[in-house]
Parts: structure tokens; sequence; C-alpha cells
């Protein structure tokens, strides 16, 4: 089952490598994988959300958020499947990027960008449609630069959303997302209740 799995995944790499590529993706599947390495420009969004009160909570959302995909993800399971990246199993290929020394299952880079685009969804579908869509462009270039297979990248998807919806219901559930309501407009009401 493992080997079938595997298989398709390559015909899939190997499909890309021989339909998609060119010089433009090329550096701008680099300029993903850099800029959204261990998380950077999503942790970097969250120092902004963090500055502005109102947004704080949002900003602690994602950070936590990101925070599990990592601990669950880059730590627990990469170190327990161990599973080589295809660019390690066909290193004919040539790549855009450095070879990475880690394992391959799941995609990081993925996890963290639906741990943040989903975390942000939860809270405002305004700010997470378009971060949907930068995520699923960050998950797909890691199978164009050769460094994830597609079931990796399955994988970062599925437990960054679980992430994300886990670290969403527990704030919810301790009314740590109702911060996110405008405080003014929180006073006009009470003010015309009473």
């Amino acid at each position: 089952m493992v080997e079938f799995i595997t298989n398709i995944d390559f015909e899939i790499l190997y499909w890309m490598q021989e339909n998609l590529r060119c010089a433009f993706l090329d550096g701008f599947a680099w300029v993903l994988s850099t800029c959204f390495e261990a998380g950077l420009l999503w942790m970097a969004l969250c120092v902004v959300l963090f500055v502005f009160r109102r947004t704080r909570p949002l900003s602690v959302a994602v950070t936590i958020a990101i925070a599990l995909t990592f601990l669950i993800g880059e730590l627990a399971l990469k170190n327990t499947i161990c599973r080589p990246r295809p660019c390690h199993i066909d290193p004919s290929v040539s790549l855009a990027v450095p070879v990475p020394n880690s394992y391959s299952f799941p995609s990081g880079h993925t996890g963290s960008s639906f741990a943040a685009a989903t975390a942000l969804f939860c809270f405002s579908k305004k700010w997470g449609i378009p971060c949907l869509a930068v995520a699923t462009i960050v998950g797909l270039s890691r199978m164009y630069l050769f460094v994830h297979y597609p079931t990796d990248v399955l994988a970062g998807v599925l437990l960054g959303t679980f992430a994300a919806v886990v670290t969403f219901l527990v704030m919810k559930k301790y009314g740590l997302d109702k911060r996110l309501e405008n405080p003014l407009l929180k006073k006009r009401i009470i003010m015309k209740k009473a």
C-alpha cells in the first residue's frame, strides 16, 4: 500500500517537473519557500496583529495553531515516520532551493501556512479566504520544488487545519474570541440597553 501511494506521489511530482518547470516558477517557488520557512511570514503577521488590542486574540490564535502544528508535525511525526524526501530518493532532479536535511512527512511549510490561514478564517472570512489561497499556493510550491510528496502536503493541510480549529474552539469555549469585537460598539449597545 505504501509503495502504491509513493508511486502515485512520484507520478504527480514528475508530471509537475515535465510540464510546469520554468525559470519564472522556479524563482516564485524559491521566494515562497524562503518567506514561509518556519512560518516566518505568518509570525511577522502575528506581531502586527498583536500590536492592536482588537486583533490581539487573533494573533494569539495564529501563534498557538502554528506552535501546535510545529510540535506535532516537525518534532513528533517527522522524527517518528522518517520519510525521505523525493529529492533524496531521486537526486537527478535539479532543485531551485538547497536540499533540505530534515525528513519529508508532513510538510512543515504547508502545515504552518494552513494553521495560520485556517485560524484567520475561523475569526474572519475576509482575512481567511485570501490567506487560504496563499497557503494552497505554498503547498503546491513544495511539490513543484520536488522537496515534498503530495501526501506530505495533504498531511500538512490536515494537521494545520486541525490545530487551528482546535485552537479556535478552545478560545471560543473560554470566550477569548469575543475580544475581537469592537469594544466601542459594545459600549454603545450596553448604553442603549440601559
